[in-house]
C-alpha cells in the first residue's frame, strides 16, 4: 500500500505509523528491551504499545539546550549532576522507564540494570517541556506516575508558546505546593538543586509570534 504524502509534518508521519505498527504487534516487555537495545532511536512502552520518542520542535531544542547548560553551570561543582533526555528513569508506577527531558540530582547517581539498559533510580528534580500534544499528560498522569519515585521532589514544567513556567515542589508532609514564572524578568530558585533559572536565559533565542506560539525560524 503506498503512502501518500500530503502536507502532514515528519512526527504526523510518524505517529500514523506508529500507530499502524502498534495495530499489527503487541510488543512484549521482551521485544521491548531488545529494540531498545538495537536502535538508535528512543522508545517508551506501555501495555504492549511502543512509541518513538525522537523527533522535536526548533524550540524544544533551544529550550532544552538552554535549561541544561543553565542547569549544568551552576551545579557541576556542587556535588550535583544534570541528565538529558537519552537517560532511562526508573518509574514504578509507569514501568519499565520513562524519558524526561532533564533530570537531577545531587551526591551520586544510583543505577539500576535492566536487560542490560542503565536505569536512573533517584532523581529529584525533573523537567517537562511541553507541548500541544502532552501538556496535558504531563501534567496529570504522568506527575502523578512519577510521584512512585521515593527520590522525586521537584518538578518543573515549562511551555514553549509562551513564556510560562510552573514549578511543583514537595513539602515535608508530601504536599505539593504550586507556583507559576510567566514573565521573562521572573526567576525560579530550585529547591532540590542548587540553581536558579531566570525565563529570559531559559527562552534564549526561541521566537516567539504574536500569537504566542514559537517561530518556524
Amino acid at each position: 500500500m503506498a503512502l501518500i504524502v500530503g502536507t502532514e509534518s515528519r512526527a504526523e508521519i510518524r505517529d500514523m505509523s506508529i500507530m499502524s505498527s502498534q495495530l499489527q504487534h503487541r510488543y512484549t516487555l521482551e521485544e521491548y528491551f531488545a529494540l531498545e537495545l538495537a536502535s538508535e532511536e528512543k522508545y517508551e512502552f506501555w501495555n504492549g504499545a511502543v512509541w518513538c520518542m525522537s523527533g522535536a520542535s526548533l524550540a524544544h531544542n533551544q529550550i532544552s539546550r538552554n535549561l541544561g547548560t543553565a542547569i549544568d553551570t551552576q551545579i557541576r561543582e556542587r556535588g550535583c549532576q544534570i541528565f538529558l533526555s537519552d537517560m532511562r528513569v526508573k518509574v514504578p508506577a509507569y514501568p519499565p522507564y520513562r524519558y524526561p527531558d532533564l533530570t537531577a540530582l545531587c551526591g551520586g547517581p544510583e543505577v539500576e540494570q535492566v536487560n542490560g539498559l542503565d536505569l536512573l533510580v533517584n532523581p529529584t528534580l525533573i523537567i517537562e517541556i511541553l507541548s500541544p500534544s502532552t501538556e496535558a499528560f504531563d501534567r496529570g498522569d504522568k506527575f502523578t506516575f512519577y510521584k512512585s519515585i521515593p527520590s522525586f521532589s521537584e518538578y518543573v514544567l515549562v511551555a514553549q508558546h509562551r513564556p510560562h513556567v510552573t514549578q511543583l515542589v514537595r513539602g515535608e508532609k508530601g504536599l505539593w505546593t504550586h507556583a507559576e514564572f510567566n514573565s521573562l524578568t521572573d526567576v525560579v530558585q530550585c529547591a532540590s538543586a542548587p540553581c536558579r533559572l531566570a525565563l529570559q536565559e531559559i527562552y534564549r533565542d526561541v521566537d516567539f509570534d504574536p500569537a504566542g506560539q514559537p517561530g518556524s525560524r
